[in-house]
């Protein structure tokens, strides 16, 4: 039978239960903060993370995954007979994909597969689950490429920031940067798409805000099934927590769950930002 190994990075915010059940491996990114350097979700967990950027005054950076790691951990599956599919962050917000690519081509390997999600989050993790699972059911490395490649086509983001001061500063605003300095009360509704983030409109105030992203997500799934959900946050649990049991009763998914974002996203998003991931279809 074939043995396909599933490879995320570590901004996929997949909960460690499905990372274990599914024997998913994860790349960590970089945290730089100041003189100290972390690796995302390993060395600091989002709690550790948010307590740090409160009381201190760097801002924290951040860094793709780095070719050395990348082709130890590659080699060790292959060198257990496995091939290995990565799903990765979006070349337009990490390096991260030409790291990957620089590890395969130092490796030299047939059985290896790299996709560029265009995305992160759920947006890496809701297809890393469906090739995991279909690797579990004997698909060999072709076929759960196909299946996560379809998948992503299938998958929107939608979410909510308390500020864009983080995006601007980490340089991943993209169409985001015409919100700049608007009113602080007003909540910027945003879009990954493409890989960039992009923005839709402007609400007053928090509640608006979900309830007008909870409409661009009925309006974007228009309908199709089956429907898988993620509610993502950053320090915003009871607020995610509450988003998605509302989409849930919209849509009535195959699927939900809360997605943590990791400290690498946080960086780039702020605290308290709360959005929804789908895969419809």
């Amino acid at each position: 039978m074939s043995k396909v190994a599933i490879v995320i990075d570590s901004t996929a915010t997949l909960s460690q239960p499905l990372v274990e059940q599914y024997n998913i491996r994860v790349l960590p990114l970089t945290l730089i903060f100041g003189t100290e350097t972390f690796r995302d979700g390993i060395d600091i967990t989002p709690d550790q993370f948010y307590s740090k950027l409160e009381s201190s005054p760097i801002m924290p950076t951040t860094s793709q995954v780095q070719p050395p790691s990348t082709t130890l951990f590659r080699s060790e599956l292959l060198e257990q007979d496995y091939s290995v599919l990565t799903i990765l962050i979006s070349h337009k917000l990490s390096g991260t994909m030409q790291s990957a690519l620089q590890a395969q081509e130092t490796l030299k390997s047939d059985k290896i597969e790299i996709v560029d999600s265009g995305s992160t989050s759920m947006g890496i993790g809701f297809p890393a689950l469906a090739a995991a699972r279909a690797a579990a059911d004997g698909a060999d490395l072709k076929e759960c490429k196909a299946i996560a490649e379809n998948c992503l086509a299938k998958i929107g983001i939608f979410f909510v920031v308390k500020t864009l001061k983080y995006l601007h500063k980490g340089g991943r605003i993209g169409g985001g940067a015409r919100f700049l300095g608007t009113a602080m009360d007003l909540k910027p509704i945003l879009e990954l798409k493409d890989g960039y983030v992009e923005p839709i409109e402007r609400v007053r105030t928090q509640h608006k805000a979900f309830e007008r992203m909870l409409e661009l997500v009925d309006q974007s799934i228009g309908g199709r099934k089956p429907v898988h959900l993620a509610a993502m946050h950053a320090k915003a649990p009871v607020e995610a927590s509450e988003l998605l049991e509302r989409a849930c009763q919209r849509h009535q998914p195959v699927e939900s769950m809360i997605a943590e974002l990791s400290p690498v996203l946080g960086t780039h998003a702020g605290p308290g930002t709360v959005g929804l991931v789908y895969m419809a279809g």
